[in-house]
């Protein structure tokens, strides 16, 4: 799910598209650019995100699966274009 764009199905940010960034057995960390950067993350529980699969930027998941931090501006670049698609 590492480099996933993600939209949230519960919580007081319901509809809000975020990037996966981390998993773990029962979470994982999401962040949008904004209010959540690559070094604030939100921890978030699976059931509470639905993946969106047709969208995934290759170039964003393998800057991730080699632990290099990614810039704000390519995040919310990613969750405009995506919002677009949807």
């Amino acid at each position: 799910m590492v480099g996933c764009m993600a939209y949230s199905k519960a919580g007081h940010d319901r509809k809000k598209i975020y990037l996966i960034i981390r998993e773990e057995a029962e979470y994982v960390y999401v962040l949008d650019g904004k209010t959540r950067t690559f070094h604030n993350p939100k921890k978030k529980n699976k059931k509470h995100i639905q993946v969106i699969k047709r969208y995934k930027n290759p170039e964003l998941e393998k800057k991730l699966l080699n632990n290099e931090a990614i810039d704000c501006a390519e995040v919310i670049q990613e969750v405009k274009a995506c919002q677009k698609q949807m």
